[in-house]
């Protein structure tokens, strides 16, 4: 019997493509299509200030969907982003200089919450390796688990923060953006590098695309997928920390909406729900589809009503564009 070794299985697994794909480009077509077009039916929306805007808005949903494509890319689903940052907003909150108490750990309170994050995001691996359930029922206890942690810390009083340096990063600019946006472009560029060039990053990729392989290969799947959930949950983490900079207070209700945007943007962008397939660059790309359509809209005064609709619409129609070159397979989302 032939023994494959765990580097011939990566090789042998679906590669991110090195040329350009018809599918590969059609995420960055839209995005240059829809620029186009709201830039010709409202002149506001194609000024400066508008385009920094943008990216700025996108800053908090890039660096949450960083940390949902790396779940996604081994064919998982993970719904505790709400709940995670919710507690690391009220912790960072309380952590930092604020109205509640005495501390100011400055940053190591943002390093803390980030950790908080990161632990809630071992939880959800360690238990989904441990009880052998999909990752989405899991996913969604830790998110409640989160919640609830927040709740408690939040205990009822509202925790502002009055910390110069976390309140700088919304606020203060760098060459015309915010503190946020570079953090959000740093991130998606360690992502990257991660997905690219690290173990970490080819597992997971081997994990969706072939992950019964890889096991027979005598790799031990069990400890990548719980890093996964991990980087994930620190990719939450410092969202809400950027989230609690915005606000300029710790709120149960920071992660709000940010798991179904950020699943949204991945695979609007690209990433394939069933895995194997896609990666940070093209989860980012999604996010700025979403957030310039979201913007489109309002310059030329669509209602914020029918926004949430048209946001659903195309992830339906994303997710059906993905599946079809698939259909010939019989998957089940892990």
């Amino acid at each position: 019997m032939t023994v494959t070794s765990p580097a011939e299985v990566v090789a042998a697994r679906p590669q991110p493509r090195r040329g350009v794909s018809f599918r590969d480009a059609g995420p960055p077509i839209a995005l240059v299509v829809i620029v186009i077009v709201f830039s010709l039916l409202s002149p506001q929306f194609r000024t400066l200030g508008n385009f920094q805007n943008i990216l700025d808005a996108a800053s908090v949903l890039a660096v949450v969907t960083c940390g949902a494509t790396f779940v996604l890319l081994m064919g998982s689903i993970d719904l505790s982003a709400s709940g995670v940052m919710a507690a690391s907003a009220i912790a960072v909150a309380l952590l930092v200089e604020n109205n509640r108490n005495g501390n100011d750990l400055g940053f190591l309170g943002i390093v803390i919450a980030i950790a908080l994050g990161a632990a809630l995001g071992c939880l959800s691996g360690v238990l989904l390796m441990a009880l052998k359930v999909p990752s989405f029922m899991v996913t969604l206890g830790v998110s409640a688990i989160g919640l609830g942690i927040a709740i408690l810390m939040f205990a009822g009083v509202q925790p502002n923060i009055a910390d110069a340096a976390l309140e700088s990063w919304a606020t203060d600019r760098l060459l015309g953006f915010t503190y946020l946006t570079w953090i959000a472009a740093v991130c998606v560029l360690v992502g990257w590098l991660i997905q690219r060039y690290t173990r970490l990053g080819r597992y997971a990729f081997a994990i969706g695309g072939a992950e019964e392989v890889l096991a027979l290969s005598g790799v031990r799947v069990a400890p990548y997928k719980v890093a996964v959930f991990t980087l994930a949950g620190a990719f939450y983490g410092l969202g809400a920390v950027m989230v609690t900079s915005q606000l300029g207070a710790g709120l149960v209700q920071a992660g709000a909406d940010f798991t179904f945007s950020s699943i949204t943007a991945a695979v609007v962008g690209g990433t394939l729900l069933t895995g194997g397939r896609g990666g940070v660059l093209h989860s980012t790309v999604g996010v700025l589809l979403i957030v310039v359509l979201t913007n489109g809209l309002v310059q030329i005064g669509v209602s914020p009503y029918w926004q949430g609709g048209v946001q659903g619409l195309i992830v339906v129609v994303a997710v059906a564009a993905a599946a079809l070159p698939l259909r010939h397979r019989n998957q089940v989302v892990k």
